[in-house]
């Protein structure tokens, strides 16, 4: 041992050894999280925690949703322009998601997109049906790949991750997952990394934040409900150099993001000193626990935490440290190597994606077939929100802007009553969300006819049609709010 006696001697190895210790002492908060890093390629495993709790997947699920489809693709036994229908069930599902009604026709290629994207419960429910002719026999599926691939705390109810107590995964499986889909499909994993999609006017960019903000991002998918906290899979691509980081159970869109990027960057960084830490092995040989998968409800979506039932993160704001990190951790974990930048500052940069994939529904198209497909949605689309800008303003006071309005303009507002109630159904561009029955709109319309007609300038008249416009205008925060989960 007297050789180390110079080393020991050396300034910079002991500010590093002291700076070890105070990152061990340091404790760390007490919020239930699963971080891993690994090398794509080789499997090694750079970082660990909690890796191999069981945890809820939310729709991280959709990557082995998509790992099926693109198998069967791949196989023969689908196409990417094969035509699936939109059934009840897949209609049914609760958001993120499409909307398209029943007997709507979308080709497997634009729903792919419309799930690693925009993260569509229906659109996945779609696949399911078209690959393995029911949810149940599309999840057995499910579990019989992941099997085959190794998963083995992994276990599959449906296959968008909407919540079941049957669903179940972890940091290690997603890991070993993610490999898989880069192995295996080499073809096809641009779906993992679409900027963003366009339907019609309506363009919605990737949940996965570091998409086009994170130096080298090229995947995977996010994932939320309150069970579960907000989950990511991410990969990054450096100098040939590819890894794949998990972080499940963030506390926001953001938080997530900013855990996988200080992630990826100390795996990128983590060369120098990668003789000081002990070797973790390869994600495969990572020993499972047998444990209960912990449930984030109470922290996520209980209460001033209300959550909407989706992975729509509006979330912008996070510190550059992770909650509860040593910074010391972080300093010693970098290989203490000035960083070129924060990871909070890294995603806070210009997106630079590219332009979205533009997907449609019915068949597939090209030329000037899809620029007409592309128009029809749009003005779908258009006269919904046409229609929608009517209903609010009969919505309003009959007297709000004109106190003394007589009765020729009452009667003018008068003169389409029947068209009312139908544009209520589509007031929203989501038809889950249009489910505010067209009975409570008709109400102030009835209200508002009597009162008017009998005293066009009368003060009594104006309370009573006022009155019925509120149920209207409560409609669409009661049924976005609804927690997930």
């Amino acid at each position: 041992m007297h050789f180390l006696r110079p080393l020991l001697r050396h300034p910079l190895l002991n500010l590093i050894l002291l700076v070890a210790a105070l990152a061990v002492a340091t404790p760390r908060a007490a919020h239930a999280e699963a971080l891993l890093v690994v090398e794509a390629e080789t499997g090694k495993v750079l970082q660990a925690e909690n890796a191999t709790m069981p945890w809820y997947p939310a729709s991280v699920t959709k990557i082995m949703t998509a790992y099926v489809t693109l198998k069967a693709v791949k196989e023969g036994r689908l196409r990417l322009d094969s035509v699936l229908t939109v059934s009840p069930v897949a209609a049914s599902q609760s958001p993120s998601k499409m909307g398209f009604k029943p007997g709507t026709q979308v080709t497997v290629e634009n729903a792919l997109a419309m799930v690693m994207v925009k993260s569509a419960n229906d659109m996945a429910v779609v696949l399911a049906e078209g690959v393995g002719g029911s949810v149940d026999g599309f999840s057995g599926m499910m579990n019989a790949t992941a099997q085959r691939l190794g998963m083995t705390q992994t276990s599959y109810v449906n296959p968008n991750g909407l919540p079941a107590d049957g669903q179940i995964t972890s940091a290690r499986d997603l890991a070993i997952l993610a490999r898989a889909v880069i192995r295996d499909l080499p073809e096809y994993e641009y779906f993992m990394h679409i900027p963003a999609i366009r339907f019609g006017r309506r363009t919605t960019n990737n949940f996965n934040k570091l998409i086009g903000r994170y130096a080298g991002a090229d995947g995977f998918k996010t994932g939320f409900i309150c069970a579960s906290g907000y989950n990511l899979v991410a990969s990054a691509t450096r100098d040939g150099k590819r890894l794949i980081a998990v972080v499940l159970g963030s506390t926001s869109g953001q938080a997530r993001a900013v855990r996988a990027a200080q992630l990826l960057e100390r795996g990128f960084a983590s060369n120098g000193l990668g003789w000081l830490r002990p070797s973790l092995g390869t994600v495969d040989n990572l020993v499972p626990i047998d444990a209960t998968p912990p449930n984030l409800r109470e922290e996520m979506c209980n209460g001033k935490r209300k959550r909407p039932a989706t992975d729509e993160d509006a979330d912008t704001t996070m510190a550059a440290s992770s909650a509860g990190e040593s910074p010391a951790l972080a300093f010693f974990s970098a290989g203490l190597q000035a960083p070129t930048a924060k990871p909070s500052e890294l995603l806070a940069t210009a997106y630079t994606a590219g332009e979205p994939m533009v997907v449609y529904t019915g068949p597939k198209k090209t030329g000037t077939e899809l620029i007409a497909a592309v128009a029809a949605d749009d003005q779908k689309q258009t006269t919904r929100r046409g229609k929608k800008s009517r209903v609010a303003v009969a919505a309003k006071k009959p007297d709000a802007d004109k106190p003394k309005a007589d009765a020729k303009t009452a009667a003018k507002s008068d003169a389409k009553p029947a068209a009312k109630p139908a544009t209520v159904r589509h007031a929203n561009v989501k038809p889950d969300a249009a489910a505010a029955k067209p009975a409570a709109a008709a109400k102030p319309v009835a209200a508002v006819k009597p009162a008017a007609a009998a005293k066009p300038a009368a003060r009594p008249a104006e309370k009573p049609a006022a009155k019925p416009a509120k149920p209207n205008a409560a409609a669409k925060p009661k049924s976005e709010s609804k927690p997930a989960g």
